[in-house]
């Protein structure tokens, strides 16, 4: 298959892959680059697989059945519970829209100059009118090219003198040294692996057979398959390794530069960006700063977008970016009311940085039930039909599960 034809086939896991280096995602990335230098690495090799089997699971519940992932999970689980774990999902993508606008206003500030406030204000405005009144057919593509932004991550490693060898080891030689050390691996198993990213995948598949006349879910057509499978293996490896090497190329310039510099306290993107600039100069601090404007222009409305998505499969309403405004009042109403409150955040006395750690305990836990819910969906003929989970899947999607479990419990019992 021609490359060009490769790259066509990308789409739902792409857009998801680079929204989970929003941001936030950054701030913690380079907390851990700063801090640790290379020896943390190794997570985001542990993260791939699990990550890719999670994915792969929830694109192949919405590509099979034509439904999300919130439909789905009221199927194995009771309504109170989905209902309560969904909650919680808005509140903590809430937050984190609160910290990603914050984080791109700052930015913004470091950049142009100016204020703030007022950059976060019209990122949420530009942002919010994208959602409300661009069609999904023509917004998945404006997502699409706005993940070339996060190749100014990978340039930052080319312009900044890099210990290989160093990298290398601390990639495939697990260690737990220094004091945080724990908690900085709950938080990077916390933001690479998190809830919301689940149920957008699951709802592009079903956006992306409503967009095509002649798809319909694999279990009415069954000969739709062997290419759908296909392109969503294809899709997934790929968009997650697009996720990881950002990961890792943001912790391993962090490392080559702040932590060489004695540089330890990160604590947001912006800080970073700034802290990058007297230590690797006027360039590394503008590929850096820019890079946070455009992951938080596509993490934001997939924030958004999956906690409208997940709310009002539960609640039988329209749910679908491809309909107006008018034509899905509850699913925009909840896009609006998540980028109102986390607007909200950033004008109030909250410090951000303890919202931000609430948030990831709740995704830590929220993450733990939602997984199970997924794996006993993929795995049910009498819901998946021919196309249950593989044992490969199977396999790699409860050991994630057990994996966040395991952050989960390190993310309660550890202070914060």
């Amino acid at each position: 298959m021609a490359i060009t034809d490769k790259l066509n086939r990308l789409g739902p896991g792409l857009v998801t892959g680079a929204a989970d280096d929003d941001p936030s995602g950054i701030a913690t990335y380079s907390q851990a680059g700063a801090q640790f230098g290379t020896g943390l690495m190794w997570t985001m090799t542990l993260c791939y697989p699990l990550m890719v089997a999670v994915q792969l699971a929830s694109a192949r519940v919405g590509r099979v059945t034509g439904e999300g992932l919130g439909n789905s999970l009221g199927k194995v689980m009771p309504r109170w519970l989905v209902l309560g774990l969904i909650g919680l999902v808005f509140v903590a993508n809430t937050i984190n829209i609160g910290a990603d606008l914050a984080a791109m206003g700052e930015a913004s500030a470091l950049v142009a100059g100016g204020w703030t406030h007022g950059f976060t204000v019209m990122f949420a405005i530009v942002s919010l009118l994208l959602q409300l009144f661009v069609p999904y057919h023509r917004y998945v593509q404006f997502l699409k090219w706005l993940t070339l932004v996060l190749f100014a991550y990978i340039a930052l490693v080319f312009i900044v003198k890099v210990d290989w060898l160093a990298a290398l080891h601390g990639l495939v030689i697990p260690t737990i040294a220094g004091s945080g050390a724990v908690t900085t691996i709950v938080a990077l198993f916390g933001t690479t692996i998190s809830p919301y990213l689940f149920f957008w995948q699951a709802a592009q598949e079903v956006e992306d057979i409503d967009q095509v006349a002649e798809r319909e879910p694999l279990k009415q057509k069954q000969s739709q398959a062997a290419d759908a499978l296909s392109r969503i293996r294809w899709d997934t490896f790929a968009g997650m390794a697009v996720s990881n090497v950002v990961a890792l190329a943001i912790m391993l310039g962090t490392a080559a530069t702040l932590h060489a510099a004695g540089k330890t306290d990160i604590q947001s993107a912006a800080d970073a960006a700034q802290a990058l600039k007297p230590v690797a100069g006027s360039f590394a601090f503008a590929i850096f700063s820019l890079g946070i404007i455009g992951t938080g222009l596509l993490a934001v409305p997939v924030l958004a977008g999956s906690s409208a998505y997940a709310i009002c499969e539960v609640g039988g309403w329209t749910a679908s970016l491809e309909n107006q405004p008018w034509r899905a009042k509850a699913f925009y109403l909840v896009i609006t009311l998540g980028m109102v409150l986390g607007l909200a955040i950033d004008w109030s006395p909250i410090n951000p940085m303890k919202a931000l750690f609430w948030s990831a305990v709740i995704n830590g836990v929220v993450a733990v039930p939602v997984l199970v819910g997924l794996m006993l969906v993929v795995s049910r003929r009498s819901i998946m039909g021919d196309f249950v989970a593989s044992g490969g899947l199977k396999f790699f999607g409860w050991l994630a599960t057990a994996v966040m479990g395991a952050a989960a419990i390190a993310m309660v019992a550890l202070p914060s």
